[in-house]
């Protein structure tokens, strides 16, 4: 099994390039289901999770090219079904629920996987859907759905913010009959670019980048959509922004716009760090001193949960008792005793964990648990005093794009052996 092999100790300088974001490329993905001719994205990560769910639109009909960012994409389905073998490797794989329900009126998607990091059950689409005429199902770990007369344009208040069904909401009601109005919708920037999208190819949405979305849908007419540039990954600048952060160093983030890190941003200045930035880059200078600071993760634009295994790694060289409190998902402190095993101080009560600093963190092996612990584990590698070893990297490889290369650009020494 592949793992990174890094020597922590080195100081991080220079700059690299921020990728595409990919929660903002998979929704994207997705809605190319309700277009009807070739459809071109461009700033699209070269990441797992990416070919993932270009490999199941490919299973269902749909052909595709990807090179050098730019993906591609002719929507020529011929099932409408989502097999099993290949949801189970992407939470994601649930967005392609809304668009074939909504154009093709019936579809079977299996339950889908990911990450591990609790529960992110799937009810929320389901009971939105239902108002929208939708029938489900559930046979042999399979949402049956269909829509026989279409769906039709309904008042949906979301009983609390989910990324997922607002995306999946959002694309089934571009292809209903009259207006649907959603209610307590995600304002992340990445759902924003999604109605962005399908706006410019003649949908009408009013309300974008509010909580609450007014869509006319088009009866089931495909769409036209233009060529769409991804937005830059505001989690992988945050990750690197933690980099720097741990090893108190000066870097440059070329390819992201300040703004989407805002949140992140206000933390690391209370730890003591400051910025230089303007419209496309981020320069993040070293700080005299690393303060403790407390945290509690929320919606955007509050302090974003793919963030929370990083931050923590950083508050172990913080000076004092910082708080992490994980508001959106229970079983995502996995890093934890990870962490603890190279020397941390961190305590679990609930959904809160303290963290105790500064800590002279010593290499160990690791073990990555998700995506975001997978990072977290090789920041703190990153200031152990020698060498250790992160295991399962596969995990990195799902959302991160040439993630080694990047921090050995900036100095870092790390090697991908296995």
């Amino acid at each position: 099994m592949k793992y990174f092999k890094i020597l922590g100790g080195a100081k991080l300088s220079g700059e690299i390039k921020i990728s595409g974001a990919k929660n903002a490329s998979l929704p994207i993905i997705a809605s190319t289901l309700l277009g009807k001719s070739d459809i071109t994205l461009t700033n699209v990560p070269e990441v797992v999770d990416i070919y993932t769910l270009l490999e199941l639109l490919e299973d269902m009909g749909s052909t595709f090219s990807f090179k050098d960012n730019m993906v591609t994409i002719n929507n020529n389905i011929k099932t409408t079904k989502a097999k099993y073998d290949i949801v189970k490797k992407l939470r994601a794989s649930i967005l392609v629920l809304g668009p074939l329900l909504g154009r093709y009126r019936k579809c079977q998607v299996s339950f889908p996987g990911g990450c591990a990091i609790g529960q992110r059950p799937v009810d929320l689409h389901l009971s939105a859907l239902e108002k929208m005429g939708a029938n489900f199902i559930i046979n042999d770990g399979y949402i049956d759905a269909t829509a026989p007369n279409g769906l039709k344009g309904a008042k949906i208040v979301f009983d609390k913010i989910t990324v997922g069904g607002s995306e999946n909401l959002i694309m089934a009601s571009s292809m209903a009959k009259g207006t649907t109005i959603l209610s307590n919708v995600a304002i992340e920037p990445e759902v924003v670019q999604l109605c962005q999208f399908i706006r410019d190819a003649g949908v009408d949405i009013e309300g974008i980048g509010s909580n609450e979305l007014k869509i006319v849908g088009t009866e089931g007419e495909p769409l036209e959509y233009k060529e769409c540039k991804i937005i830059s990954d505001r989690i992988e600048a945050g990750t690197y922004l933690c980099a720097a952060g741990i090893t108190n160093s000066t870097i440059k983030l070329n390819n992201i716009n300040h703004n989407l890190l805002s949140m992140v941003l206000a933390k690391l200045e209370e730890v003591g760090f400051s910025f230089t930035t303007d419209e496309d880059s981020i320069v993040i200078h070293k700080a005299e001193q690393l303060k403790s600071v407390d945290i509690s993760t929320s919606e955007f634009p509050g302090f974003p949960t793919d963030m929370q295994a990083q931050f923590m790694s950083l508050l172990t060289q913080c000076e004092g008792t910082s708080a992490i409190e994980e508001r959106l998902f229970e079983n995502r402190f996995m890093h934890v005793p990870e962490l603890n095993r190279m020397g941390a101080n961190i305590s679990l009560n609930g959904r809160v964990a303290k963290i105790s600093g500064p800590k002279k963190l010593s290499p160990a092996n690791v073990m990555a648990s998700d995506l975001r612990a997978s990072s977290a584990l090789v920041l703190a590698s990153l200031v152990a005093s020698g060498a250790s070893k992160v295991d399962r990297i596969y995990h990195l490889d799902r959302g991160y794009e040439n993630f080694e290369k990047k921090l050995k650009n900036l100095g870092a020494k790390i090697i991908r052996k296995g």
